[in-house]
């Protein structure tokens, strides 16, 4: 259990974060769900930001229990990676990537980069160390207490 214990703090802290948003989506949709999308100028926000949630809720709760918790990894690893091409790569470059502009901040560089991306690559590292752990195997279940 012990040499297990690292990888399933990993495993709380990514399924439980993707959780917790997944479902703000649906709580405060105008914020963070369809209206966040549309703000950020994504087609369709309005399907986009429900598929977004329910992506996050279910792949945070395989990640957080353990069952087809490489899939889940694989599919929230999706939503971040796309996350921080739209909302953090910008601020990285300091002007628009196609349409998707920074937001205003007082300075724009690596620094601001790794400053507002923080929790971003965080769960970008903790999906990737799941997925790398429990491999991908798109729909086989694995027991949480299974390595």
């Amino acid at each position: 259990m012990r040499r297990g214990l690292p990888l399933l703090l990993v495993r709380v802290m990514v399924g439980v974060v993707f959780l917790t948003e997944g479902i703000l989506k649906f709580l405060r949709p105008e914020e963070l769900g369809w209206g966040r999308f549309a703000h950020l100028g994504f087609p369709l926000p309005h399907l986009l930001g429900p598929l977004v949630g329910s992506v996050e809720v279910l792949g945070g709760a395989a990640v957080l229990l353990g069952l087809f918790a490489g899939d889940g990894a694989l599919a929230l690893f999706v939503v971040i990676a796309t996350a921080i091409v739209t909302t953090k790569i910008p601020i990285l470059l300091g002007h628009p990537l196609g349409r998707f502009a920074p937001p205003h901040l007082a300075h724009y560089g690596v620094s601001s980069f790794l400053h507002e991306s923080r929790t971003d690559l965080c769960m970008l590292l903790g999906t990737l160390a799941v997925m790398l752990d429990r491999g991908v195997k798109m729909g086989k279940k694995t027991k949480w207490f299974e390595r």
